[in-house]
């Protein structure tokens, strides 16, 4: 009797299998199939030797240990779906291991399917943990191998979260991304990688319609410190749609501080980059400075609108707004002519908002009847 363990031992170093080469005798067809194939210096030729093993010889007991070297000899080959369907098959022969899982797992990656990434991703932590969660053995010169193990299956499990974060980058589907990164959060709230995927996580939420969501996904991030000015605006509006004053100018407040500190992107031209932070802040002074006026704080509505009505320049619709409310303002606090070149102001925009301007008209109207010798 002679075995064919040794033929693929060079092939094969570094990879751990669970599926174990018992002896074969090297004079029987599979035993001599085998034997070729751990010859075979040829990666293609190698392939379809084992392929031909496993067809042939189905309910081999070595098949599973054939099914383990096509899985990994089809994954370095870059061809997913056979690395795919051996997986399946592995994965309905016992024992399972953390190995074949994460091989198929790079498998579903290399298909790019976020839902195969999704369900191999899941069985590759879901044995990952169990190592990890293994209870020490009793036998000294065991020791230090269980530690190795239990080590590589934290680096396993790791990779896991690194697989749902990457997948959800390289997806255009809003969709999947929620269901990616709300898998991430689920298996690991303080995952670095759940970190990196704040704004993509929360820009899918607004995209799939659930505001709910991406409003608490917000709130939690800014009371981190580290939130995006998009978070901001986004938290700014939702707080004045619910007429929270205070969360209003907390945002707003925010926000101007953020973009005051935010440095250049790189590869973003000195204009494009002053363009961007110039419209944000002037609409945080706007939204700050509407509720204000909303509130009856005059004083401070027009502290703020005054700030923002130079930032504003580009956007018709506001800066009609701005000036208006500016208006409205001024003439609150019986300042008749700065309140009269606001409306005038507001009646010129170009593009502007139709019904604040014929407002604005009448408002003038009004004014000049008062007050004689207004123009």
């Amino acid at each position: 009797m002679k075995s064919v363990v040794a033929l693929f031992a060079l092939a094969l170093s570094g990879w751990a299998q669970c599926h174990k080469l018992a002896e074969v005798n090297a004079s029987s067809p599979e035993g001599q199939l085998l034997q070729q194939a751990g010859q075979e210096s040829d990666s293609a030729k190698k392939l379809a030797l084992l392929e031909q093993f496993a067809s042939q010889y189905p309910q081999h007991e070595a098949v599973g240990w054939v099914y383990e070297q096509l899985l990994d000899g089809y994954v370095k080959a870059n061809d997913a779906d056979k690395a795919l369907a051996v997986g399946d098959k592995l994965a309905a022969m016992p024992p399972e291991c953390v190995e074949t899982a994460q091989t198929t797992l790079k498998a579903a990656e290399l298909k790019k399917d976020p839902d195969l990434v999704m369900k191999w991703s899941a069985k590759t932590a879901e044995l990952a943990q169990k190592v990890v969660a293994s209870t020490q053995p009793t036998e000294a010169d065991e020791v230090e191998g269980w530690k190795a193990r239990v080590d590589y299956a934290r680096q396993v499990n790791t990779y896991t979260e690194y697989s749902l974060y990457a997948t959800a980058l390289q997806t255009t589907d809003p969709k999947k991304q929620v269901v990616l990164l709300e898998a991430l959060q689920k298996r690991n709230p303080k995952s670095e990688y759940l970190a990196k995927a704040t704004d993509i996580f929360f820009v899918a939420y607004q995209k799939t319609g659930q505001n709910d969501k991406a409003a608490a996904l917000a709130q939690q991030v800014a009371a981190s410190g580290q939130p995006s000015e998009d978070m901001l605006l986004f938290l700014t509006d939702d707080a004045a749609k619910k007429k929270d004053s205070e969360k209003v100018h907390t945002y707003s407040g925010k926000l101007v501080e953020v973009m005051n500190a935010k440095p250049k992107p790189e590869g973003v031209a000195d204009a494009d980059w002053a363009k961007r932070k110039n419209t944000i802040i002037g609409l945080a002074y706007y939204m700050g400075g509407k509720q204000y006026f909303n509130d009856g704080k005059l004083a401070q509505a027009d502290q703020d609108l005054r700030k923002a009505q130079p930032l504003v320049e580009e956007n018709a619709a506001i800066k009609t707004e701005v000036l208006f409310l500016l208006g409205l303002a001024n003439y609150k606090m019986e300042k008749i002519k700065e309140a009269v070149g606001y409306f005038k102001a507001c009646v010129a925009v170009k593009g502007g908002g139709a019904a604040l301007q014929a407002q604005a008209n009448k408002n003038l109207t009004a004014i000049r009847s008062q007050y004689q010798g207004v123009k």
